[in-house]
């Protein structure tokens, strides 16, 4: 026999449907703030500030090491004096810095101290001063030096020049280069190629930075 229901009884069930869907739909929120969408994106903002800022240093200190590269190999040059063939002027063991760019746009000129490779052996560095200009002919008679057949006074050198040389006639594009330290200098008077050409000029010596500060003449 099918069973039946009263419409007393639908209506109740119908009625306890209706509150039931009320108490879902009109639910309280959990006790506490909502978490805001700012919130919930912090940590990955920190972690791209981190990243931003670590990013920066590294950008610093990659420049800074490209910029000393550049400086180091293009734009100065640094040498230490291991004797004493440009005394008193330059001591030994007197550390240098010389300008690779000094003749870019000029001509080295006579008295210009400068760093070369010796010509006899480009694997050891010198420093010595320019004396003979391309084109001179230079001669040393009795400690005196002639340059063109004319006397030439200086007044740098450590002690008054000993012996005789030369006739030296200086090719273009070339330079004779001798110490202050006259008679204690190994320089173009002796060498067996006697001149510098000028794109083996390294720089032009113009700064001692240790053990004492001093720009040189």
């Amino acid at each position: 026999m099918p069973h039946t229901v009263s419409r007393y009884g639908m209506r109740e069930r119908g009625s306890k449907m209706e509150e039931q869907k009320e108490k879902e739909e009109y639910r309280e929120e959990p006790e506490g703030e909502p978490i805001q969408p700012e919130e919930r994106d912090a940590p990955v903002r920190r972690a791209k500030s981190v990243f931003k800022e670590l990013f920066s240093w590294v950008m610093v200190v990659v420049c800074a090491f490209v910029l000393a590269f550049v400086i180091t190999h293009y734009v100065i040059i640094k040498a230490e004096v291991p004797t004493g063939s440009m005394i008193s002027t330059i001591q030994i063991d007197d550390r240098l810095i010389g300008n690779r760019l000094a003749y870019l746009f000029s001509d080295p000129k006579r008295g210009d101290i400068v760093i070369f490779p010796y010509p006899d052996n480009e694997k050891e560095t010198y420093i010595k001063r320019i004396i003979g200009l391309p084109g001179e002919t230079l001669e040393i008679v009795d400690g005196v030096l002639y340059i063109d057949g004319a006397v030439y006074e200086e007044d740098y050198i450590n002690e008054p020049m000993e012996g005789s040389f030369g006739p030296f006639t200086v090719p273009e594009g070339h330079y004779f280069m001798m110490g202050d330290n006259r008679n204690h200098s190994w320089d173009s008077r002796y060498w067996t190629n006697h001149y510098v050409e000028k794109d083996k000029i390294l720089g032009k010596a113009w700064l001692r930075y240790e053990p004492s500060w001093g720009i040189l003449k």
